[in-house]
């Protein structure tokens, strides 16, 4: 019976492990944590949105890094399969807003409940807190593992890598799987974290803290040019700003970190210009004899307005009676354009993903096979794929898994 490696104990590796059981092979799990699943047990707050119901053509049009070499994979194992498969395994999910999947239970735990019992159920060997140091290669053929911390080899027919990438490295996230993959001569694209918060140059954010932004829209330019912008909910913090739209960002301005990034907050999208004056107007008129500063409560938040009137490079002290018709429009143009100056993305701590990771012209997309070592395989995070928030990660493990191990058998 041909026998089958697999390093790494995440939501790739598990469903690696099992449709290679499931194929007749003789399956070991290494995980060097003390139980499986970890990042996973995280995901979605602790409660797993473990797919997305949306069209197939949506999955990849969600998948921000080398979304053309995920064809074989999503389509030998697509999102509809990923829920019959776990709805047989004996755990029930819903869809929720945005086609996110969770489990009926709302708990992540019983994702990995049921993976851990079909795998006993198939005789899957799972080894924990068990490291490993390398691979055993022998002219371009991987031909099985070394452990750390022992003399111990274990040799294979195959080798399945998905050690995952480096965000939440509290979870035991580490870079061992770029090790071993240059150990056989592939490249490993830089890896950064992303689906991060952006941080801000501007010092008022910290009295913006923890003020949320509903139904706004967000645009980000990179020397002046426009590379992102969105609609949706946000949220400032001490930093600078988070929430959705902001998340999603970060996946797309890794390549602009070298230029001057700003970003531009619509805090009335529903209205263009001409509108916003209507209404700036018809507050004015209410409010004509007090100061700006006392006058624009019921258009903006209240710790908004001195942020504003800072920005628009008004005087919030002169009475609205005195104000100018080219200072009210300043006015509106700041409402509909107010600019912040993005330093960074925040760090590893904060990462939803990694960007970057195992090159993917190395790795035949048909199969998840090494073009380079014979007998080696890679799925999930490890490999330089990565997409938006909404179960679209994950599916990317499980496809990629479900082919590395349906490869391997």
């Amino acid at each position: 019976m041909a026998k089958i490696i697999v390093i790494g104990g995440g939501a790739a590796g598990m469903m690696a492990a099992i449709t290679a059981a499931r194929n007749g092979k003789e399956v070991i799990l290494l995980e060097q944590n003390e139980k499986l699943g970890k990042k996973l047990f995280i995901t979605g707050k602790g409660r797993c949105n473990f797919t997305n119901a949306c069209d197939i053509e949506d999955l990849f049009g969600n998948v921000v890094s080398n979304p053309k070499f995920l064809y074989s994979a999503f389509y030998t194992f697509s999102n509809d399969m990923v829920m019959d498969f776990f709805e047989e395994l004996g755990m029930p999910y819903k869809v929720e807003r945005g086609n996110r999947v969770f489990p009926v239970s709302d708990h992540s735990s019983d994702v990995i409940k049921v993976l851990e019992r079909e795998m006993k159920r198939l005789g899957v060997t799972i080894r924990l807190n068990t490291k490993v140091k390398g691979l055993l290669l022998e002219k371009n053929i991987c031909k099985g593992v070394e452990l750390a911390g022992c003399k111990e080899k274990l040799y294979a027919d195959s080798v399945i890598i998905t050690t995952g990438g480096v965000s939440y490295p509290r979870t035991g996230a580490c870079k061992d799987g770029y090790t071993f993959a240059k150990q056989a001569g592939h490249t490993v694209v830089t890896p950064k974290p992303s689906l991060v918060p952006l941080e801000l140059q501007e010092d008022c954010c910290r009295e913006l803290m923890g003020i949320s932004l509903k139904n706004v829209s967000a645009t980000i330019y990179a020397d002046g040019k426009k590379v992102y912008s969105d609609f949706g909910e946000m949220l400032f913090t001490h930093f600078g700003v988070s929430g959705p739209i902001i998340i999603k960002a970060s996946a797309y301005i890794h390549k602009y970190l070298d230029k001057y990034l700003s970003l531009t907050i619509d805090l009335k999208p529903a209205l263009d210009e001409k509108q916003l004056d209507d209404r700036i107007l018809k507050d004015f008129q209410v409010f004509r004899n007090k100061q700006l500063k006392n006058a624009l409560e019921k258009l903006l938040l209240r710790a908004l307005i001195p942020v504003v009137i800072g920005k628009s490079g008004l005087d919030g002290e002169k009475k609205i009676n005195e104000l100018t018709k080219e200072e009210r429009k300043t006015l509106g143009h700041t409402i509909k354009n107010l600019p912040f100056t993005i330093t960074g993305l925040r760090g590893w701590d904060e990462a939803i993903i990694t960007k970057g990771g195992v090159s993917v012209k190395e790795i035949d997309p048909g199969t998840m096979e090494s073009k380079l070592t014979s007998g080696l395989y890679f799925a999930g995070e490890v490999l330089d794929l990565d997409a938006l928030t909404g179960g679209f990660n994950l599916q990317i493990a499980w496809s990629t898994g479900y082919l590395a191990g349906l490869s391997c058998a």
